[in-house]
C-alpha cells in the first residue's frame, strides 16, 4: 500500500515537472554587433626626385700601358733604365745586337750600288741613242725601243734594290728599343746577355703613363642609367687613410659584361705627384639621383608575389592592382614606373597580399 502511494507520488511530480517546462517562454539572444570596417591609410601618388649613395670597388691603372718587345731575335746588348726609371718620349731603352742583321745591310748596300751603276749605264745608252736617232736613218726604231726597255727594267731593279737596303736599315732600327710615350718603367725581364725575339712570352719593359690614371668600376645593371660621362665621384683606396679623391667618369663601355651583368665605367684620375699608384683597390662612392618626373612610393606600398610587383591604387573605394617596376630606393622610398599610375593616384600605404582586386576600401 505504501509503495503504491510513492509510485503514485512521483508521477504527479513528473507531469507537473513537464507541464512546468512546456509553459516557459524561448529565450531571445541578443543579435551580434556588425563588424567595425577597417579603415586603410592612403596617400596621392606625387613625383619625387631620390638621392642615394652606392659604394662599389674599382682598380686604378696607368692611362697609358704598353708592353715592349723585340722584334727581331738578338741579345741584349745594354740596358739604359730599370724599374721605377721616369723616361721620356723618344729615350733610348734597350739596345740588341745582332750581327747577321750588319752583314745583311752591308750586302744590301753592295746590291744597291751594282744595280744603280748598271741603270747609270743603260740610261746612257739610250740617251745617247735617243740623241743619234734625230738624224733621220742612223737608228732603227727597234733598237731605240730595246733601249728604252733595258733602262727601264734596270731602274725597276735599282727601286727593288734600294728598297731592300731599307728594309734591312728598318730592321737594324729595331735594334734600339725607344720609349713610345713619357711614363715609368714598371716591369723589367731581360739582363744584359739574354736572347731574346719572336715568340717571347714576357715583355722586355713595360711602361706606365702614371701622370694620369684609369679607375675602372663595374657597375650593377640596375644602376647604370644613373650615371652619366662628366659625373665627378669621390674615392679612397686603403693604402691612403683619410684621404678621398674625386674625378670624373671618361667614358662608359655602352654594354653590358654577358658574365657579370654590368657596365664598365673608366673615371680619369689626375695624378701630377704620383701619389696614386697604378693596380691600387679603390672605394668608389657613387651619388644616384633619381631621374625628374619619376614616381616614388613607401615601401610599404609595394607588393611582391610570384604573379609579380604591385602597387595598390583606390578606384572608386575599390581595390585595383597595377604591376610597376621598381628603381632606385633611397630612405625608405622606391621609385616605381607603370603607365598606369597618373599624379595624384590614391595608393594604399601598407598593401597586403590579402587585399585582391575589387575590395572594398573605405
Amino acid at each position: 500500500m505504501h509503495s503504491q502511494i510513492v509510485k503514485t507520488i512521483t508521477a504527479l511530480s513528473l507531469l507537473l515537472a513537464i507541464s512546468g517546462c512546456n509553459n516557459e517562454k524561448p529565450v531571445e539572444k541578443a543579435p551580434l554587433a556588425a563588424a567595425a570596417p577597417v579603415k586603410l591609410e592612403t596617400f596621392a601618388l606625387q613625383k619625387q626626385t631620390l638621392s642615394s649613395e652606392m659604394l662599389l670597388p674599382g682598380e686604378l691603372s696607368g692611362f697609358t700601358v704598353v708592353e715592349l718587345y723585340a722584334k727581331v731575335n738578338s741579345y741584349v746588348k745594354s740596358l739604359k733604365v730599370d724599374i721605377g726609371s721616369n723616361v721620356k718620349e723618344g729615350q733610348l731603352l734597350i739596345e740588341l745586337e745582332a750581327p747577321e742583321i750588319s752583314s745583311q745591310i752591308a750586302a744590301a748596300l753592295s746590291r744597291l750600288h751594282a744595280q744603280e751603276a748598271i741603270y747609270t749605264a743603260s740610261n746612257s745608252t739610250y740617251q745617247r741613242l735617243l740623241e743619234t736617232s734625230k738624224v733621220e736613218g742612223t737608228v732603227s726604231k727597234n733598237d731605240l725601243e730595246v733601249a728604252l726597255s733595258k733602262k727601264n727594267a734596270d731602274h725597276a731593279q735599282w727601286e727593288a734594290a734600294q728598297a731592300g737596303y731599307k728594309e734591312f736599315q728598318i730592321m737594324q732600327s729595331y735594334l734600339q728599343i725607344r720609349a713610345p710615350f713619357s711614363g715609368k718603367v714598371t716591369a723589367r725581364n731581360v739582363n744584359v746577355g739574354a736572347y731574346v725575339g719572336q715568340g717571347a712570352q714576357a715583355p722586355l719593359l713595360t711602361i706606365q703613363d702614371q701622370k694620369k690614371l684609369r679607375l675602372a668600376v663595374a657597375v650593377p645593371e640596375a644602376y647604370s642609367g644613373y650615371l652619366k660621362v662628366g659625373d665627378e665621384l669621390a674615392f679612397k683606396v686603403a693604402a691612403l687613410h683619410g684621404k678621398t679623391f674625386k674625378a670624373k667618369i671618361g667614358r662608359k663601355s655602352g654594354a653590358l659584361d654577358l658574365k657579370l651583368r654590368s657596365e664598365r665605367v673608366e673615371l680619369d684620375v689626375f695624378n701630377p705627384s704620383g701619389t696614386l699608384l697604378p693596380g691600387m683597390i679603390a672605394e668608389v662612392f657613387f651619388a644616384l639621383k633619381s631621374k625628374e618626373g619619376t614616381y616614388a612610393v613607401p615601401k610599404s606600398a609595394v607588393i611582391s608575389t610570384s604573379e609579380g610587383v604591385f602597387v595598390i591604387k583606390v578606384v572608386d573605394k575599390k581595390a585595383q592592382r597595377i604591376p610597376v617596376e621598381l628603381g632606385l630606393e633611397a630612405e625608405g622610398n622606391v621609385e616605381v614606373f607603370s603607365a598606369l599610375l597618373q599624379e595624384n593616384d590614391s595608393l594604399l600605404m601598407k598593401a597586403s597580399e590579402e587585399i585582391r582586386d575589387g575590395a572594398v576600401i573605405e
